[in-house]
């Protein structure tokens, strides 16, 4: 009976689902799940502290 149980659970809320989706407004999840990894990643371009440079690279490169 549990398997009656969880697929009428299921189906039930999949049906609720397409309702919702065809009788309201309702927001692309994924869109604004890429829209905040955009601008994440644009935040993190733009304020990331500058790299260290190396400084044995600047030795050897004076000595010749």
């Amino acid at each position: 009976m549990p398997i009656i149980r969880s697929s009428f659970q299921f189906i039930a809320g999949t049906a609720f689902g397409i309702y919702l989706a065809q009788n309201y407004n309702v927001p692309n999840i994924q869109k604004l799940i890429n829209t905040g990894l955009l601008m994440a990643k644009h935040y993190e371009e733009n304020y990331r502290k500058p790299k260290k440079s190396n400084k044995s690279d600047d030795i050897d490169n004076d000595d010749h």
